[in-house]
């Protein structure tokens, strides 16, 4: 097919490469400008640009795809097909009507649970037993469209969304493949979503991150891992955010935010259900270390109540 790729993240990239060494006729690669990062603000490019420089492909990065003129470029590329994944910007109806058989998303869950922009950490921390990847073409909705193929994988009590992304992003790619292949021979039927079982995965926030000790030791423990790497979670000590990247459950006792020590030397807070046993911690601009080595030098006695924060209003 001659198709045009339009994605920005990390999440995108193994799709990118796999639709290339499919032999698809790439004609253009759609991603997000570059923006400064790091501590010396240089520019840096996304990680679609990067693997479309590599490929030799055409890159285009339009602040907006409002414009007339965008929507007309666009259009004369006289696509089959336009792959859209983890791009950044949402697509006028003259873009998704441009190519022949529209455009297809690759979706990172099974819809229609967790539409939106964080299906990964929201499926994490609701404690699903799975997620998976979704192929579907797109219509002017928050990712409503019709479906194309399906497949899921099991959420483990070791994952987080680091692990889950990476495993999301490799099945994504092998199923656009599958999914274009099945459209160039007409053997894919697009089935409507259900109305039932809609979930929203609102974007995540830092505030989210701040740990709410009177919650259940559950859903923090499952914060802990649905927040990794970012936005990451923490809790205020000593007038310093400590974070937490790694966590595990455990029996405790006393009022919510309540520090004590566990046998092996680890330090555990008491949430509003159980107990949550603090495994690696990391101080401001200090490298991360394990608890017990932590309490070394960081003072957080037994008997100390850790504040919970004020109520957080999920982002829309």
């Amino acid at each position: 097919m001659k198709i045009a790729f339009l994605g920005t993240s990390a999440f995108a990239v193994p799709a990118l490469r796999a639709l290339a060494e499919a032999g698809h006729d790439i004609a253009a690669v759609y991603t997000r400008a570059p923006k400064p990062a790091g501590r010396g603000q240089q520019e840096r490019r996304t990680p679609v640009h990067d693997l479309a420089a590599e490929l030799g492909l055409a890159v285009h990065t339009p602040r907006s795809l409002k414009s007339e003129e965008e929507a007309t470029a666009f259009k004369a590329l006289d696509l089959d097909a336009a792959v859209v994944v983890s791009y950044g910007h949402i697509l006028p109806k003259r873009f998704l009507d441009a190519p022949v058989l529209g455009c297809i998303n690759i979706h990172g869950s099974l819809l229609p649970r967790w539409r939106g922009a964080a299906p990964i950490h929201r499926a994490i921390l609701a404690g699903d037993a799975e997620t998976g990847v979704t192929t579907m073409r797109m219509d002017e909705g928050l990712d409503t469209g019709p479906m194309l193929l399906a497949e899921s994988t099991p959420i483990s009590a070791a994952d987080t969304a680091e692990t889950v992304h990476d495993r999301l992003a490799a099945l994504g790619a092998r199923l656009i493949v599958s999914t274009l292949d099945g459209l160039m021979r007409n053997s894919i039927d697009a089935v409507a979503q259900p109305e039932e079982g809609v979930t929203y995965a609102h974007k995540l926030g830092k505030e989210e991150g701040v740990l709410d000790w009177r919650r259940p030791a559950a859903e923090l423990e499952r914060k802990v891992r649905a927040f990794h790497p970012w936005p990451g979670t923490s809790f205020e000590a000593n007038s310093e955010r400590i974070k937490v990247l790694e966590a595990s459950l455990t029996l405790a006792g006393g009022a919510p935010g309540t520090v004590g020590l566990a046998r092996d030397g680890f330090p555990v807070v008491t949430c509003g259900v159980g107990g949550l046993k603090l495994l690696k911690l990391q101080r401001p601009g200090k490298s991360a270390q394990p608890a017990d080595a932590f309490l070394r030098g960081f003072a957080l006695d037994a008997g100390t109540v850790l504040a919970s924060p004020a109520v957080v209003r999920l982002p829309t």
